[in-house]
């Protein structure tokens, strides 16, 4: 079923909320256009959302409802996550808030997963303050991977540039060791997948970036580009799949080269952001790829340091929005264009 716009309905995780998270959001929905292109839910509680909103000198208007079952189409809903009170202290880092985070984010996850919500956006959360023994993941996308089908690849997005991660969240002295054919493969088939099924690229080219300097200089600087990397590369490009490189990192976005390709796999978490935070700082998107359903967040964190001042730059979070819409869209088109109009005939 193609939904209408409206009837499109928007997850949004609230984040920590003594960071930018609630303040980006409600710039966003200020905008009351946004609304005729879903309607969002915010996963907080209506009295907490009000205070931030008044604090902050908002005026749009919010909807509080108890269930998922009374969301109003066309405005924006604050669903009651959690009944009491919450003491705010904006820019500090609080280990109870971050608890609250991790609230809204399994409500909102759960709603994914049941369908309830289309897409989510999740707002910026502390690393550090979510962790406890109920959630012991490095982030969002971990937990997406673990509560999701697919398998999540974290995609940074900012209009035709794309840069996804070979590996994320983890420590630079692990990369090598968890750099495998298998692991290369799975990677590039998921982007692969997601340009083809979420962007509408029908034949898209994948650069694929060296682990070490120089790619290894012929094996002089690491092993590893030469006994995995340019092997894997070469099987996918014989199975049909544009796939290229590896290419050199410390030139290869100076040199404009990623303007060829469709989308840049990195080999490790700074080696892809610096570059691309660098090209699209405030108004690029994370959007984890590779799942059935759809969730993406803005590339920026919880900015402590700006946090209750009005100052924060909703760009990125309203960006996250048209994405995750415009994924949803694209999939159903996809799915449409697939589908096989023509009944088998039963002899």
């Amino acid at each position: 079923m193609v939904k209408k716009a409206e009837n499109i309905i928007l997850g949004v995780s609230i984040g920590d909320l003594n960071g930018i998270g609630s303040e980006v959001i409600l710039k966003t929905f200020e905008d009351n256009r946004i609304l005729e292109m879903c309607t969002p839910v915010i996963f907080a509680n209506v009295k907490v959302v009000s205070f931030i909103k008044k604090n902050l000198g908002f005026t749009s208007s919010i909807q509080g409802i108890d269930s998922i079952d009374q969301i109003v189409l066309g405005k924006v809903n604050v669903l009651n996550v959690w009944k009491e009170g919450v003491n705010i202290e904006f820019g500090q880092n609080d280990d109870v808030i971050g608890r609250y985070a991790i609230k809204s984010f399994i409500a909102a996850t759960k709603s994914l997963k049941k369908g309830e919500i289309d897409v989510l956006v999740t707002a910026p959360i502390n690393k550090y303050n979510i962790q406890s023994d109920d959630f012991k993941f490095p982030g969002h996308t971990d937990f997406l991977n673990q509560e999701l089908e697919g398998n999540a690849l974290m995609l940074m997005v900012c209009n035709k540039l794309r840069v996804g991660l070979l590996t994320d969240h983890v420590p630079v002295n692990e990369v090598s060791k968890l750099l495998t054919e298998k692991l290369l493969t799975e990677k590039l088939e998921t982007i692969s997948t997601t340009l083809t099924e979420d962007f509408g690229i029908s034949k898209p080219k994948i650069a694929v970036l060296g682990l070490n300097p120089h790619c290894g200089d012929n094996g002089v600087i690491g092993k590893e580009d030469e006994a995995v990397i340019k092997p894997t590369i070469k099987k996918m490009f014989d199975s049909g799949k544009m796939v290229f490189g590896p290419f050199a990192s410390d030139s290869f976005f100076g040199s404009f080269q990623h303007e060829k390709y469709d989308a840049v796999l990195a080999m490790y978490h700074d080696q892809g952001l610096i570059p691309f935070k660098t090209l699209s700082f405030g108004s690029g998107v994370n959007y984890t790829a590779g799942l059935e359903k759809i969730r993406t967040s803005p590339d920026h964190g919880t900015a402590f340091e700006i946090a209750g001042k009005n100052e924060a730059n909703p760009v990125s979070f309203r960006e996250a929005i048209y994405l995750a819409l415009d994924v949803y869209n694209k999939r159903n088109e996809y799915q449409l264009l697939t589908k096989n109009p023509l009944k088998a005939k039963r002899n």
